[in-house]
């Protein structure tokens, strides 16, 4: 059975929130589309969005030219750790969806990081 591009991530992000439930931490998920990067910080126990960033925020707009880049990436990896410690959230796990931790998603775990946010 051949699996499409698409498929594949998905089943690689499954991988990925199994390990995260059995830790049973807040989780920082992200989701890249060629144009956006958006982030959320979700509940340990899965249902409910506890911080959001992404590239669609107009305070976010006006910073940036382009959604789909490695800068837009970092102000969004900024302010989702700007975000979720308004909301009293210090330490995550990093949930990549199943994209390669390079480039974008790299660079807004990196941001965060800086941002003050653990994971």
């Amino acid at each position: 059975m051949k699996l499409d591009k698409k498929q594949n991530r998905l089943r690689r992000a499954r991988k990925g929130r199994a390990k995260i439930r059995e830790l049973e931490v807040n989780r920082l998920s992200v989701h890249r589309t060629p144009r956006h990067i958006y982030a959320q910080v979700l509940a340990a126990e899965g249902g409910k969005v506890l911080a959001s960033a992404s590239t669609l925020e107009a305070d976010v707009r006006k910073g940036v030219k382009f959604g789909g880049n490695l800068e837009a990436a970092a102000i969004v990896g900024a302010r989702i750790a700007e975000k979720a410690k308004a909301a009293g959230i210090d330490t995550v796990a990093f949930d990549r969806s199943g994209f390669r931790y390079h480039g974008r998603v790299k660079a807004l775990a990196d941001a965060a990081r800086e941002a003050g946010l653990k994971f």
